[in-house]
């Protein structure tokens, strides 16, 4: 072989070769190297072959059916009567499911079911099992109407100061209790309910302290500041049309700020003591006045007896003051006109000894002047 001058040969690591199947030659009758699985078989496909299920799905799957009663359906699945028969049932037992899940509602003993239907209210259900249509025709909201929901003031702790009548500020703590009593009301007519009671909790809490005096609020007055409480915000909710009843409003502390708490318990105490002293002081004197008018009123029976017999109320009254004088003292006075009786004048020095007084003298008296005084 001659090179012509001017050209040159390509190389062979630039020659370019047409690209090869890696199942060889497809067209290959020679049987060398791999056959094409997916190629017709040399010599075309025998005569009463029936295509296999790969190639009839491989043929689906490239769009090429030819849209008679057996051609391919959505997706790749076999279309035809009994396809549109299994949809049909599959969608059906779908729908039934839907039906039975949305329109039994079992309603606990504690709960009421709200239904609305297409959106409006239509009827309230009772505890059990209760039937409706099916969503999203009509739904059912369940309300526990039981339950005891309970809000603390202020949340999470800290102060909450509020202003009495006579200027002074107490830090108030306290909690509401509520219940839901028209469910219908509830759902329907406020947006927020929680939020409600608690705005309206406040608002008549600050009301009634302001018309209250410190001490009332911190002692005395407190059950009174509860129920005005409660039937004020009764009052707000039910202008409101909420559904809700308070159950009851309860003040868990009230005290002054924490700045002056302790002047103020100082001041509480000397309140508390002069209180004390004052009430010793009424006791005392009405002790003084009951006796003197018990004294008064023997003198005046005493009177009453003088004056009916002067002579000898005067001789009682002087023997009485007599002995009221005489038996406080140890003396011994003999009256008897020229008699010496004995006198156990031992023993009398002894018995003022024994009862841990002073030994006094013992007197003999003169004989008497007859009859004296």
């Amino acid at each position: 072989m001659k090179i012509l001058p001017g050209r040159r040969a390509n190389p062979p690591a630039l020659a370019v070769e047409p690209p090869k199947s890696p199942w060889g030659q497809g067209d290959d009758s020679s049987g060398s190297g791999p056959r094409n699985p997916w190629a017709v078989p040399p010599g075309g496909r025998k005569a009463g072959q029936r295509p296999t299920a790969l190639d009839e799905f491989l043929k689906k799957a490239r769009g090429g059916g030819d849209g008679g009663p057996g051609g391919g359906g959505f997706g790749g699945l076999p279309g035809g009567a009994n396809a549109r028969a299994l949809w049909l049932i599959g969608a059906g037992i779908i729908l039934l499911v839907w039906v039975l899940w949305t329109s039994i509602h079992p309603i606990a003993p504690q709960e009421r079911g709200v239904v609305t239907r297409f959106g409006r209210y239509s009827e309230t259900l009772a505890p059990g099992i209760a039937l409706t249509l099916p969503a999203p025709i009509a739904n059912v909201v369940k309300v526990d109407v039981q339950n005891i929901r309970v809000e603390d003031f202020p949340e999470g702790g800290g102060e909450n100061l509020m202003l009495t009548r006579d200027q002074n500020i107490i830090d108030l703590a306290y909690s509401v209790r509520w219940t839901i009593a028209n469910p219908e009301d509830y759902v329907f007519q406020i947006d927020k309910p929680r939020e409600t009671v608690r705005a309206t909790a406040e608002s008549a809490m600050r009301e009634v302290v302001a018309n209250v005096s410190l001490d009332e609020a911190l002692g005395p007055g407190r059950p009174i500041i509860e129920a005005q409480v409660q039937e004020r915000m009764q009052k707000i909710l039910d202008d409101y049309k909420a559904g809700i009843r308070i159950a009851g409003v309860g003040i868990k502390q009230a005290d002054p700020p924490a700045r002056v708490n302790d002047a103020f318990k100082d001041v509480t105490a000397a309140q508390q003591d002069a209180q004390g002293a004052r009430n010793q002081a009424q006791s005392y004197a009405k002790q003084i006045v009951a006796q003197a008018e018990g004294e008064a009123a023997q003198f005046d029976k005493v009177y009453e007896q003088y004056r009916l017999a002067p002579e000898v109320t005067r001789r009682r009254m002087y023997y009485e003051t007599m002995e009221a004088v005489l038996a406080k003292s140890d003396k011994t006075i003999v009256e008897t006109p020229g008699v010496v009786p004995y006198l156990p004048l031992s023993q009398g020095r002894k018995l003022p000894e024994a009862n841990g007084e002073a030994p006094a003298t013992t007197v003999q008296a003169a004989p008497a002047q007859g009859g004296s005084q």
